[in-house]
């Protein structure tokens, strides 16, 4: 097996929010073949405890606390022309040096997730580099900047410009740059046309097994209600927008309709503006719950009324796998393999959104769940959406091909999708893994 330097913004176990997931998807593929050296922030004191399973999956761990607090001050008071502030964040001479002592015992693979980790490797010239940018995030920046008033407009909007700067040059330095959806592809080469040749796309997949139908879980709920739900971690800006605009503009709308409607807001971390909406009739914040799978097994209808979103939605991917029917807004659908209207209802703007969830609320949609399902299994397996990674890793990597999803060309192409054994469970431990004591830095 060869070693692979894999670089993250933060810890990608537990795999329970959106960039973890892919992440520790990744992981686990490319642990098959790999020792895997994995750098990495943690942010959430929490997941410390998860070590032990990172450490069974991964040679050596390089993992940084990290405040976020403290962050970003340290970021404004290193803040220098034409660089954005998301670097200055993520940046850390302990993780640099690491990287470097790895890069001279030999390692010559690096897989580096989120752009803001692309600095610790951009000029390293004699290594098979692969950035997986996974979402624009300089669009995520500007569409902050077109909602935002007083200085944070021109904070949002500097960071957006700087930003994609430094995408567009990653994406030239880096021997390919990977995004998670065509649509999302298509974004940043529009933007970045110049790195068309060097970039293409593979999508998410969702846990099967641990997203079932068929597995029992006892209801969170009291029975006699109609229980909506939306997942996710709730001081994400987005996430915080879409429910507040649910609670504020739909939900009362709804509750004239279905008056036994109660909206369950799950996630970690709810903000002020989160907890705050716990005071409307019929509104439940959960914070932080051992297990999301209860609440959408037992949702009468998942919800993702998303308006400022970038990429593929888990939390609708992962409804989806349990059966439940969803009304998610069409910025909430990019990248999702399914028919609208048949797999799943797209809902734009009020109106349309009181009345889709009304309609499932009525029985009127009984078929969407069993098809949301079927959906999900053809087009949403990781052993599928990940295979792209075999070629890229390959004996050759140099050679290998560029696919824009799984089962499609696009740029780059130069032949067709390798295959490879699927990773169906655990990752083995490998040779001399990292003992816990070594596992954080002071």
């Amino acid at each position: 097996m060869r070693d692979l330097l894999f670089l993250a913004h933060r810890m990608p176990y537990p795999p329970d929010k959106g960039d973890k997931i892919r992440a520790w998807h990744v992981l686990q593929h490319l642990a098959r073949n790999h020792r895997i050296h994995l750098g990495c922030f943690v942010d959430d004191p929490d997941d410390r405890q998860h070590l032990p399973a990172l450490a069974a999956a991964c040679a050596d761990l390089c993992c940084i606390p990290l405040d976020p607090r403290r962050q970003r001050l340290k970021a404004l008071a290193t803040l220098r022309p034409g660089l954005p502030l998301s670097f200055g964040y993520f940046r850390d001479r302990r993780l640099q040096r690491w990287v470097d002592a790895k890069l001279a015992a030999g390692i010559d693979r690096a897989y580096v997730f989120c752009s803001a980790m692309a600095p610790y490797l951009m000029d390293a010239d004699a290594t098979h580099r692969v950035l997986d940018m996974v979402d624009v995030d300089s669009e995520k920046f500007a569409s902050y900047a077109a909602s935002a008033t007083g200085p944070m407009r021109a904070v949002w909007a500097r960071e957006a410009r700087t930003l994609l700067a430094y995408e567009r040059r990653a994406a030239l330095r880096f021997d390919r740059t990977l995004l998670v959806s065509e649509h999302e592809w298509q974004r940043f080469v529009t933007l970045a046309p110049e790195c068309l040749p060097r970039t293409f796309w593979f999508g998410n997949g969702v846990d099967l097994a641990e997203f079932s139908p068929d597995t029992r879980h006892d209801s969170p709920f009291e029975p006699g209600f109609a229980d909506i739900v939306f997942t996710g971690r709730m001081d994400y800006r987005p996430n915080i927008d879409a429910v507040e605009w649910f609670v504020r503009d739909v939900f009362p709308l709804l509750r004239r309709q279905a008056p036994r409607a109660r909206f369950w807001i799950v996630g970690a971390a709810p903000s002020a503006e989160v907890l705050a909406l716990a005071k409307a009739d019929g509104v439940r914040v959960t914070g932080r719950v051992a297990d999301t799978r209860p609440y959408l097994a037992h949702a009468a209808v998942a919800v993702a009324p998303l308006r400022q979103a970038h990429g593929i939605q888990n939390k609708v991917l992962e409804a989806m796998a349990m059966a439940r029917p969803v009304v998610a807004s069409p910025e909430a659908f990019e990248g999702i393999r399914a028919q609208p209207g048949r797999d799943i209802l797209l809902a734009s703007g009020v109106e349309q959104t009181v009345r889709l969830i009304g309609e499932v609320l009525e029985g009127r949609h009984d078929a969407l769940g069993p098809a949301a399902r079927r959906a999900v299994e053809a087009g949403h397996r990781w052993s599928e959406t990940l295979r792209p990674l075999d070629a890229l890793f390959g004996d050759t990597p140099a050679a290998g091909l560029l696919t824009t999803g799984p089962g499609t060309t696009g740029p780059g192409t130069t032949g067709p999708v390798a295959t490879g054994p699927v990773a169906t469970g655990p990752v083995a431990a490998g040779p001399g893994a990292a003992p816990l004591e070594k596992a954080f830095l002071a």
